[in-house]
Order: C-alpha cells, then sequence, then structure tokens
C-alpha cells in the first residue's frame, strides 16, 4: 500500500509539471507562497476537489520547478506557486514547513481551493475564517496554527437538491466539463492579490463573476 501510494503521487507530480524545465535551486528568499489544493494521482486530476491544483497549473505554467520531498513550488517575480505532494488531509504537514522555511506570516500565503457554499464558476477572495467542513484548510490551519491565512476560493457548488449525491461523491467527481474560465479567474486573482493587495483585488475580481 505505501509503495502504491509512493508510485500514485510520484506519477502525478511528474505529469503536473510535465512541460516544466529541470529545476533551479531554491532561492533564498520569496515574498508570497500560493498553494493550489488537491490530491496526487491521476485519478484525481480532473476533479472538482482538485480545482486548486489546476490553477496553480496555469499559474506555474512553463516555469523551472523546485521538487522537495513532501512539495514542489515554481517562483517567478518572488512568487511561489506550490502543490503538496500529500493527500489534501495532510496539506498542511506538507506546506507549513516551507512556509517556515521562508517565514511568511498568513497574510502572505494564499490558499486556492475548492468551494462547495459558492455555485460553480463563482471566485471569492477573502482572509481567514472557518474551514466550511474543507479537510485541506482544516489540515493547513492546524499546522500554520492560524486561519488567517488569505483564500481564493472557487466555486464548485453543491450536489443537485434530491439526488442523493454525497458531498465526498460530489467533490471527488470529475468536472463534466473543466472550467477554463474560473480558473482563468483565479489565477488573475491570485495575481492581483499578490500585485496590489487583498482590498484592491476583492474589488477588481468579485465584479467579474
Amino acid at each position: 500500500m505505501r509503495i502504491e501510494r509512493f508510485c500514485l503521487t510520484l506519477a502525478s507530480v511528474l505529469n503536473f509539471f510535465r512541460r516544466f524545465k529541470r529545476a533551479n535551486p531554491a532561492p533564498e528568499n520569496i515574498d508570497w507562497l500560493v498553494v493550489g489544493l488537491g490530491n496526487p494521482g491521476t485519478e484525481y486530476e480532473r476533479t472538482r476537489h482538485n480545482v486548486g491544483y489546476l490553477v496553480v497549473d496555469a499559474l506555474a505554467k512553463s516555469l523551472p520547478v523546485i521538487a522537495g520531498r513532501d512539495y514542489s513550488f515554481a517562483v517567478k517575480d518572488g512568487v511561489a506557486y506550490a502543490r503538496a505532494h500529500t493527500y489534501m488531509n495532510e496539506s498542511g504537514k506538507a506546506i507549513a514547513p516551507l512556509a517556515a522555511r521562508y517565514n511568511l506570516p498568513p497574510e502572505r500565503i494564499v490558499i486556492v481551493h475548492d468551494e462547495l457554499d459558492l455555485p460553480p464558476g463563482k471566485v471569492r477572495l477573502k482572509q481567514g475564517g472557518n474551514e466550511n467542513g474543507h479537510n485541506g484548510l482544516k489540515s493547513l490551519t492546524q499546522e500554520l496554527g492560524t486561519r488567517d491565512y488569505v483564500r481564493v476560493r472557487v466555486g464548485i457548488g453543491r450536489p443537485p437538491k434530491g439526488s442523493g449525491i454525497a458531498i465526498p461523491d460530489w467533490v471527488l467527481a470529475e468536472f463534466t466539463t473543466t472550467p477554463t474560465d474560473a480558473i482563468a479567474l483565479a489565477a488573475d486573482a491570485v495575481h492581483a492579490i499578490t500585485s496590489t493587495g487583498l482590498a484592491q483585488a476583492q474589488n477588481e475580481i468579485h465584479p467579474r463573476s
């Protein structure tokens, strides 16, 4: 089981970064850490729960990668775009050491994640707040010791009423159509946050969805 999990994780990481160049040495400093939440493994690649991965994939496209044991990240203009090699419910165990390595305060950590309580395609930004049952956020809060990180919430909606679809089945199901517009908007949101700050980013992004 451990070997199988390792192989799935490695395959997912290699697939995610298949277009990227060989890694440069890790930078001495970064100003922002942007993390896309998701599960490793090809079976999860296009699921609703992995929309955070898809956004970071778009942001890190063609950048050289720095690979650690529990995470990989790419850096441009002082912003690190990262994903954990762990499963969703252990995201914090991978990401907290990376944040600590660069001594980043929570307001400089941006988490991109799926949001059940937003309709599909809607993107909303906030700092802090509860985790709303999201296991990736729960892990991050526990390991970072704070809820005050920034969130880019990408709506995936809830199962239709009366469908009988359980929440775990919903979030782990594949998108019927890849949410290209939402991914692009979430990527724009990340750029706005890291260049102009959260308040101005909210003013720019919220009217667009």
